[in-house]
C-alpha cells in the first residue's frame, strides 16, 4: 500500500514540448498508490499519444468538455479529486488560471476545485523571464496555488537556460509533501533563514555565493503546511505560501538583525541561508571604474548568525543549522554542530552531482547533538525539508 493510496490526482498535459515527461509523473504517482485520471489538451495531443495514458493511468485520458458521458465533468473532476496537477503548465494555461478564463476542460476543472494546485512550469528561457509570466506566477502563488520551478539546462532549441520543466521525481516529491503532510506543527514557531547574502562592493557590484535559497524556501513552506506559523527571512526572490510572514533581506547584517528579532520566541530556527563570511571594509560610494586600476578591497568578518543564535538560544528552542561542505562530510559538519551551539547540523556534499545550490534535488545527513545521524539520499527539496523538520520536531519537548 503506496503512501498515495486511495488519492485522486487530476493530472494536467499540455502542449509544451516537456509533455513527454508528463508520462514518468504518471507511472510514478501509481506506483504510489495514486488514482490519477489525466486531462490531456488539444495541443497536448500533438506532443504525446493518448493510448500511453491508457496503459498507465488509472482512468482512460479526457481531452474534451464534451465528448464525456458526465455531462458536467469539469465540475465532477474538481470536486472530487485530492489534487491537481499541471505537468507542464505552458504560458497559456498559466495565464488562463490566473484570469480565470474557462477555455478547456483542463482550466474549467482548474477553476471549479477547491483541491491544492501544483503547477509545474516549462517554456523557453525568454518567455519564463518574461513579467506577464512573473506577475502570473506570483498571483497564483499569493492564492496558494504551488508552483514547482523550471530548473535550468539544455532546451528545446538547444540553448541552455532556465525553464525546462522540474524532473519527474520533484514533481512527485511535492505531490507527496502537499498529501501526505501531517498537522504536527500546528501551534508551533517555526523561523527559517534562506538564500545567500549580497555584500556590496559598490553601488553595482557585491560578494555573494551560489545559494538561490531553494533549500530553504522548502522548509519553510513545508513548515507552513505542516501547521506551524512561520516566519522567513530571505534574500531570494522565489515565491512563498500566503501566510507565511516573509522578511527580505539582502546582507549578512540585515539578516542578523532579522533573525535575532524573530527568533527569539520561535521553537524551532532553521538557519539554512549560505551567508558570507566576509564583507568589504568599506562600500564605495560609487561605481570603481576600470580605467582607475584594479582595486584593492579589505575584507572583514561578518558576524556568525548561527554561532550567536547558539549562544542565546532559549530553553526548549531547537536550533538547526546547515553546512555546506566539498570534503570530510562528517568531520566539518559535526565540527561545526559543537562550534556553534545548534541541536542539529545539515551536511551535504556540494561537489556531488545534483546536490546544494542551484539543484531542484538535495542529498544531506542530518547530524544530531545526541550523535544521532540520517543519511536522505539525493531526493527533492521538499522530501529533504520535510526530513529536517521531522528530525527538529522529534528533538522538541
Amino acid at each position: 500500500m503506496g503512501p498515495l493510496e486511495g488519492r485522486r490526482i487530476v493530472l494536467g498535459v499540455t502542449g509544451g514540448i516537456a509533455a513527454y515527461k508528463s508520462i514518468e509523473v504518471c507511472r510514478r504517482l501509481v506506483d504510489l498508490g495514486a488514482h490519477v485520471i489525466p486531462i490531456l489538451t488539444d495541443a497536448a495531443l500533438h506532443m504525446v499519444g493518448e493510448t500511453t495514458f491508457v496503459a498507465l493511468a488509472s482512468e482512460r485520458p479526457k481531452t474534451s468538455l464534451w465528448d464525456d458521458p458526465d455531462p458536467i465533468p469539469h465540475t465532477t473532476l474538481g470536486q472530487t479529486c485530492d489534487a491537481i496537477v499541471v505537468c507542464p503548465a505552458t504560458a497559456r494555461i498559466i495565464s488562463d488560471y490566473r484570469t480565470g478564463r474557462s477555455a478547456d476542460l483542463l482550466s474549467a476543472t482548474l477553476i471549479a476545485t477547491e483541491a491544492p494546485v501544483i503547477l509545474c512550469p516549462a517554456m523557453h528561457t525568454e518567455m519564463w523571464e518574461h513579467p506577464a509570466i512573473q506577475e502570473n506566477l506570483g498571483v497564483l502563488a499569493e492564492r496558494n496555488v504551488i508552483i514547482v520551478p523550471p530548473e535550468e539546462g539544455r532546451l528545446a532549441g538547444g540553448d541552455i537556460g532556465k525553464g525546462r520543466l522540474a524532473a519527474p521525481v520533484t514533481v512527485v516529491d511535492q505531490v507527496l509533501a502537499t498529501l501526505t503532510a501531517e498537522q504536527d506543527l500546528a501551534g508551533l514557531s517555526v523561523v527559517v533563514s534562506a538564500g545567500g547574502t549580497r555584500e556590496a562592493i559598490d553601488p553595482v557590484r557585491f560578494i555573494g555565493n551560489r545559494s538561490t535559497g531553494r533549500q530553504g524556501h522548502a522548509v519553510a513552506e513545508a513548515a507552513q503546511r505542516r501547521g506551524a506559523s512561520v516566519t522567513l527571512v530571505t534574500t531570494s526572490t522565489l515565491p512563498s505560501h500566503a501566510d507565511i510572514d516573509r522578511v527580505e533581506v539582502v546582507s549578512a547584517a540585515e539578516m542578523e538583525e532579522a533573525m535575532k528579532g524573530a527568533a527569539a520566541a520561535a521553537d524551532i530556527v532553521v538557519m539554512s541561508a549560505a551567508v558570507a563570511d566576509f564583507r568589504p571594509a568599506e562600500v564605495a560610494t560609487g561605481k570603481i571604474k576600470k580605467a582607475d586600476g584594479v582595486p584593492t578591497i579589505a575584507l572583514v568578518r561578518t558576524n556568525d548568525i548561527l554561532a550567536g543564535l547558539g549562544a542565546n538560544k532559549p530553553s526548549g528552542q531547537i536550533l538547526v543549522g546547515f553546512a555546506a561542505e566539498t570534503s570530510d562530510l562528517r568531520q566539518n559538519a559535526t565540527a561545526k554542530l559543537k562550534r556553534k551551539g545548534a541541536d542539529l547540523i545539515v551536511g551535504n556534499d556540494v561537489s556531488a552531482p545534483g546536490v546544494g545550490f542551484a539543484h531542484d534535488t538535495n542529498a544531506v545527513t542530518i547530524f544530531g547533538a545526541d550523535g544521532e545521524s540520517i543519511d536522505i539520499p539525493l531526493s527533492g527539496k521538499d522530501l529533504v525539508a520535510d526530513a529536517v523538520l521531522d528530525a527538529a520536531r522529534a528533538r522538541l519537548g
